[in-house]
């Protein structure tokens, strides 16, 4: 077994510099983040997609993908209040210092996307990754043919990143659509799952790649709509999440077969994925 980078393995301290709630029950929580070595912050360069391992002393680290894009100066997570380090992680005030450890997985192969039309499809608090691939989309506008985002939650209150979705509406160059799973007041936008607005939408998938991001449910129905668009399995990108661990491929604890979604993930393609054991 080869073994990991020194520098993959020892976090760098970085201070809280911000935080933002997102939602309104207050569970997701966005962290603005600055590396506090200057090396390390000269030398951190990430791709959309990537993921890193941030830790609290006493109480332990875990996965968090990366939400900013690689031109932000302050490197951004939003972190959903699941666990004990997540929980630790809410309690901590602006100017704590923590640890950051990567950014790590694979990240999306935007380069080989140049020239095609992008589908962003994202479901619940797993739009983190897509908006830093959005933001990186837009920023290299000319690169892409048409782009698109459907993005749900279960109700307004849940949807994340608001500031940026009210700027995104009014751009002419970007087909946004926000849906919720059910009518609530005030809302005047698209009501229904994910996957059914995706095929209301009827995205092509010529000349195409999807991007899909979510709970596995909403995965499971969105997959054959685009298949039906005309998406070939190796067009659809998925983002997988599996039990990680180390973050580096040594543990072996979030395999699916010999896939290791932390090391050779956690971007996929269908076409990949089917050929793994039936786990997803």
């Amino acid at each position: 077994m080869v073994a990991a980078p020194k520098k993959d393995m020892i976090p760098y301290p970085a201070r809280i510099e911000r935080t933002v709630v997102e939602t309104e029950d207050g569970l997701l929580k966005s962290f603005y983040l600055r590396l506090l070595d200057e090396e390390a912050s000269r030398e951190f360069s990430h791709r959309p997609g990537q993921f890193a391992m941030l830790s609290v002393l006493g109480k332990g680290e875990c996965p968090i993908g990366i939400a900013s894009a690689p031109s932000e100066k302050l490197l951004m997570f939003t972190v959903f209040r699941t666990g004990l380090v997540t929980d630790a992680l809410h309690r901590l005030p602006e100017g704590t210092i923590i640890g950051l450890r990567g950014p790590l997985g694979n990240g999306y192969p935007l380069e080989k996307f140049k020239g095609k039309n992008v589908v962003l499809i994202a479901g619940g608090f797993a739009v983190t990754t897509l908006r830093a691939t959005l933001v990186y989309l837009l920023e290299h506008r000319a690169d892409y043919g048409e782009i698109t985002m459907i993005y749900g939650a279960r109700n307004p209150g849940l949807l994340l990143y608001k500031p940026e979705l009210e700027a995104w509406k009014k751009r002419d160059d970007l087909k946004l659509y926000l849906t919720i799973d059910r009518e609530a007041p005030g809302w005047d936008g698209l009501v229904g799952f994910v996957p059914q607005i995706t095929e209301q939408v009827a995205p092509s998938g010529e000349n195409a790649v999807a991007l899909v991001c979510g709970p596995p449910i909403m995965i499971k129905f969105t997959l054959p709509v685009l298949e039906k668009c005309g998406f070939k399995p190796e067009d659809i990108y998925l983002s997988l999440e599996n039990r990680m661990r180390c973050g580096l491929g040594l543990c072996h604890h979030c395999n699916v077969g010999p896939f290791l979604v932390c090391k050779d993930g956690p971007v996929i393609t269908l076409a990949e994925l089917k050929k793994l054991p039936p786990e997803y």
